[in-house]
């Protein structure tokens, strides 16, 4: 891709998030978080005398696995602020008002003259990328202006257009980092065929932050009585496509306890989970009840926040996902508890689910029936069960450290 079709394909973006916010939530959430922005960027960080630590999320999950790393930065520099942006709805809205950043706001889309303004505006003493998002503009702003710009959790693919012979835009993209943190080897290798070597293999930050929720896990109200010495398999951010593979064996195993968090918790999508688990009620009914039907065996999910406890609860974790497009959701956040975990065909793009799967924690299925078979021979063959669970236990536990090693680099390269 040269210069002319990104400016091409920024154009065309932009329009096409103003038609689609016609119809769409997140569209329109899109849009309307960008009106006026320079304005309240500009009233917020005016007052503003200390040094300022930008991090860069394209979503949630980046954010989670960004957390661990910019909260060790605000523990140990208290007088630096803290500057988050987002470029989706879905992290912005959910984090809008997370404590440990000092301003909290959408990333202007990418553009010369939104970058120039947006940096004059901000001027950060470090900048730091989650992951995934290139916007080349502001990349190269950050370059000539000769800040230090560092990727954390990057994880690359022979496929991406950085490889490709039209990659060359995204090739300088990458030459303008100060360094970029990797989660494994063929990562590496894949930088180093195209002449980035500033590289260093850490693994994922997401491992340390889901460590810490583990240590301070706190119970959710009425959810162990619910369990009441039952199986419990909880399956964490499903969709539609989820629920068609896992509606039959929820709805004839009344025995089990089962623990749905959808993905997405508009009216519309906890209405249709009602619907096709038949023995179901919403976790918030369910807290103003002072008893429920015997024949309840579901609760759905319908608040935001608590998934990552709930798996604690489950003697079998599902994560969804994997049987749609985008792939299998935070596999992580169940494996910390050293749990078992199904999930569905989709996911190659997903290192973490890729080595849980090799080394026996986690089991990758592809229709109804493989479901059935590997839920019913976890719960029925102790051996296999026992292995996954230290699977899990020993896989989490060889991965932490990642966020230490990223902040050991800052302090001795950039904030000494």
């Amino acid at each position: 891709m040269n210069l002319f079709f990104y400016r091409l394909f920024i154009f065309l973006y932009a329009i096409g998030v103003n038609i689609a916010s016609l119809f769409n939530r997140k569209a329109r959430l899109w849009k309307l978080g960008r009106i006026k922005l320079f304005k309240r960027l500009r009233k917020a960080l005016k007052p503003n005398t200390s040094p300022v630590i930008w991090f860069h999320c394209a979503s949630l999950g980046e954010f989670e696995q960004g957390r661990p790393l910019l909260e060790k930065l605000k523990l140990q520099h208290p007088s630096h602020k803290i500057l988050l942006t987002f470029f989706s709805p879905s992290g912005y809205e959910v984090h809008k008002n997370y404590a440990l950043a000092d301003y909290v706001f959408y990333l202007p889309l990418d553009g010369e003259i939104n970058a120039r303004k947006f940096l004059s505006i901000v001027d950060p003493r470090l900048v730091v990328f989650v992951k995934y998002e290139f916007w080349y503009f502001y990349l190269r702003q950050i370059k000539e202006k000769q800040i230090p710009l560092i990727l954390v959790s990057a994880i690359f693919r022979e496929n991406q257009p950085f490889f490709k012979w039209y990659g060359g835009l995204h090739r300088m993209m990458l030459q303008y980092f100060s360094h970029i943190f990797i989660q494994d080897t063929a990562s590496k290798e894949l930088l180093k065929s195209i002449q980035i070597t500033n590289t260093t293999i850490c693994g994922d930050t997401r491992v340390d932050r889901v460590l810490e929720i583990a240590n301070n896990w706190q119970s959710i109200e009425r959810i162990e009585d619910f369990c009441n010495n039952h199986p419990v398999i909880v399956a964490g951010s499903t969709w539609d496509e989820d629920d068609e593979v896992l509606n039959h064996y929820v709805n004839k195993n009344i025995e089990t306890r089962f623990i749905i968090a959808p993905h997405e918790i508009d009216e519309e999508r906890l209405r249709d989970c009602l619907h096709i688990y038949k023995h179901a009620i919403l976790y918030s009914k369910y807290l103003q009840e002072k008893t429920i039907d015997a024949s309840i065996n579901t609760i759905i999910i319908d608040n935001i926040g608590t998934l990552s406890r709930l798996y604690k609860y489950a003697d079998i974790c599902f994560i969804g996902g994997a049987f749609g497009e985008d792939g299998v959701h935070n596999v992580l956040e169940a494996a910390v508890y050293n749990k078992p975990i199904v999930f569905g065909p989709v996911f190659d793009k997903f290192l973490e689910a890729i080595e849980l799967e090799a080394c026996g924690a986690a089991f990758s299925v592809e229709n109804i029936l493989e479901l059935e078979e590997a839920l019913h021979d976890l719960q029925g063959n102790q051996k296999l069960y026992t292995n996954a669970c230290e699977a899990a236990k020993k896989y989490i536990h060889s991965r932490a450290g990642a966020t230490q090693q990223i902040l050991q680099y800052i302090e001795d390269n950039i904030l000494k």
